[in-house]
């Protein structure tokens, strides 16, 4: 009998338990409500839940999420709650909030960034430059970074931007017939992993003529565990448990390749041989500046600069291609000019790349209606009004540029492709047009990654013509970054042009 009243109390006291802890879970969802819901949104799916259901369902099923919000901004205004479980997400649609919060070095990025520091708790992009959320410690490393971004350094770096870009053209001219269908954002991938490699690391991938190297799918992998993270119970579903095993053998394979690397470059110091003065030099020099620097923060920058140098760019190019293809008008004036200003030199100059003014426009342009990187978002410690709207302490604030350029209120016919917005002489948009973030956290690649997206498309337009292989979607894939779901699939075949030029 005493054990049976053992059981019988123990039964008791776990009920008990778990209905304080489902009172105290319900009373905290509460709070959170009364908290924010005099921000206007759209109806949650459920008390507990918040909108997380239908956020879930349009990634599941391969939608991208921030479509919804172009009629919830009509319905509620430009200052938007959306929940999700315990969390709240202000999105801010409005010029004026962009700027108070991303030109000012006084608000950090919000508590996303700690998931993408370590994902599903292993170490992956750490305190590397895109997440570092400590602003004093992130300008440090910035300025550190600064040099190998310059326009000496740019200038110097054509070579290697022209070798690469000269393997793609081999292995696309092995699939010139005409018949052959290419899937271009593939190979766009393989040889901006090959260029950020050389570039900034000094490594020869090869990845253009290797089908097995591993670093395409890293790569790949941990841009889909990006998204994933976004679920916060993902973590325990296991059905997921596979991709989360799967994720960590590529967050693992890359880290070791940045820590080989890096002793390599640590060795070559030391022996006092001829170093380059690249990212990954600028990664040792800051780690002599800081005595609490460890091998792993090293590492950090490393896999940080690899994915982020190579996922972005390679989706730029890759959609630029994907319009051009569709607009045989823009493409025409863009292929005259590459004529002009290219003619038939294998070595494009750092000079030529400047006179490539519409091609500037048409890559602008393309960011405009595909922004890679959709947005960006801030913590906010103090409370504050913007658009009318009070904005309580502790917010996790969202701003997203791939859906102000998709507003009329911003950009006259936003669905038309028109490069011809970002003439010299074109009125400019103001803080709705934001595709390399703005402010101090400006990325420190985008003029590296608007070199090497001309060196690449320029060469593309000199030696091949294409066409795009009817049926495609067009729709987007969003993988963490923004990228053409079918790939941008072409027939090319060799412009008579240039085959005249090498006779």
């Amino acid at each position: 009998m005493a054990f049976l009243g053992f059981i019988t109390g123990a039964i008791l006291l776990l009920l008990l338990l778990a209905v304080i802890g489902f009172l105290l879970c319900f009373g905290y969802i509460y709070y959170i409500h009364t908290k924010f819901d005099h921000i206007p949104g759209p109806p949650r799916d459920s008390f507990f839940l918040g909108h997380s259901p239908t956020l879930m369902k349009l990634i599941r099923n391969n939608m991208i999420i921030y479509d919804p919000f172009f009629d919830w901004v009509e319905k509620y205004g430009p200052v938007i709650r959306l929940n999700a479980v315990h969390k709240v997400m202000i999105f801010i649609i409005s010029p004026e909030g962009v700027k108070e919060f991303l030109m000012s070095p006084k608000y950090t990025k919000d508590d996303f960034y700690d998931q993408l520091q370590n994902m599903f708790g292993m170490r992956t992009l750490g305190r590397g430059l895109l997440t570092d959320r400590d602003y004093d410690h992130w300008h440090k490393q910035r300025r550190i970074f600064d040099p190998a971004f310059s326009k000496t350094y740019l200038i110097g770096s054509m070579g290697p931007f022209n070798e690469k870009a000269e393997d793609l053209m081999e292995k696309l001219a092995q699939k010139a017939d005409g018949k052959s269908e290419v899937v271009m954002h593939n190979l766009f991938s393989r040889v901006t992993l090959d260029i950020i490699a050389k570039v900034a690391f000094g490594i020869e991938l090869n990845a253009v003529f290797d089908d097995q190297t591993p670093f395409p799918q890293n790569v790949s992998m941990i841009m889909k565990g990006m998204v994933e993270i976004r679920d916060p119970l993902s973590v325990f579903y296991p059905s997921k448990q596979p991709f989360i095993r799967e994720l960590k053998k590529h967050v693992r394979h890359l880290r070791e390749t940045g820590k080989e690397c890096i002793e390599q470059r640590m060795k070559a110091i030391r022996e006092g041989d001829n170093i380059p003065t690249d990212i990954l030099t600028m990664i040792l020099k800051g780690a002599e500046q800081e005595e609490s620097c460890t091998l792993e923060d090293l590492i950090d920058q490393f896999v940080t600069f690899f994915i982020a140098g190579q996922e972005t760019t390679a989706n730029h190019i890759a959609f630029t291609v994907m319009e051009l293809g569709r607009h045989p008008d823009i493409l025409a004036r863009v292929q005259a000019e590459v004529d002009e200003v290219i003619g038939s030199k294998r070595d494009i100059e750092y000079e030529d790349l400047g006179k490539l003014k519409y091609l500037n426009q048409v890559l602008k342009e393309t960011l405009r209606v595909y922004p890679t990187v959709p947005g960006t978002s801030r913590a906010l410690e103090e409370e504050t009004i913007i658009e009318g709207v009070r904005i309580p302490a502790g917010s996790n604030l969202m701003f997203n540029t791939y859906i102000m350029c998709r507003m009329e209120k911003y950009f006259k016919d936003p669905f038309v492709f028109n490069p011809d917005r970002f003439h010299p002489d074109a009125p400019k948009p103001g803080f709705s047009y934001f595709p390399f973030s703005l402010g101090p956290r400006t990325c420190i690649g985008q003029v590296f990654s608007q070199l090497e997206a001309k060196v690449i498309i320029a060469k593309l337009l000199q030696r091949f013509e294409y066409e795009l292989v009817e049926g495609q979607s067009f729709k987007l894939l969003d993988t963490g970054t923004l990228r053409p779901l079918d790939g941008v699939i072409s027939r090319l075949r060799p412009r008579a042009e240039h085959k005249a030029s090498k006779k």
